[in-house]
């Protein structure tokens, strides 16, 4: 099998964290954003926009990619079975939140009720942030894809590297 014998390189890994951790931040900058847009919204007669996104955090979501980021390049840099395990269980974490994320975010862009004519630029403004984010969120899920399938093939072969030496050693005292 081809993609049996794959490997990610060090620089590989390392490279695929610091973006994942760009793009968290950039995420979490998208968020407050988002706060300090919606906060100074006037009460009027249609009353606010708050969309399901804003309400949820969906944006502030953007910590577990910066962390697991974070763990990629730890896990590059010294490579224990025990961090790469838990970087590998927290982007496929950051896959399913990503998900749940593009998902809120459609059914937010779908539907636009009314709002004051005060605060129609801030929800305009709103939206097209949703928009922005909307095409961050895949990259994002495909990089913890690519890096979770990557370090599962590498346990995978560490493990029978590593019943084959053990194996090896049993028969040559023998």
């Amino acid at each position: 099998m081809a993609c049996g014998n794959a490997r990610i390189s060090t620089a590989d890994s390392l490279t695929i964290g610091v973006i994942q951790v760009m793009i968290g931040i950039f995420e979490l900058l998208m968020w407050y954003l988002l706060l300090v847009l919606y906060m100074g919204q006037v009460k009027g007669v249609f009353g606010t926009y708050e969309p399901i996104t804003y309400k949820t955090g969906c944006a502030l979501w953007g910590i577990f990619p910066v962390i697991g980021g974070a763990l990629i390049v730890r896990a590059a840099k010294r490579p224990t079975r025990s961090l790469i395990i838990s970087a590998m269980a927290l982007n496929i974490f950051c896959m399913v939140i990503t998900i749940i994320a593009i998902i809120l975010t459609i059914i937010e862009l779908s539907s636009f009720n009314t709002v004051s004519y005060r605060n129609y630029g801030q929800a305009k403004l709103g939206r097209e942030v949703s928009r922005l984010l909307l095409t961050f969120y895949p990259l994002e899920c495909v990089i913890a894809l690519i890096y979770s399938i990557f370090s599962c093939m590498n346990l995978g072969q560490r493990r029978e590297d590593t019943v084959t030496s053990v194996a090896d050693e049993v028969m040559s005292n023998y």
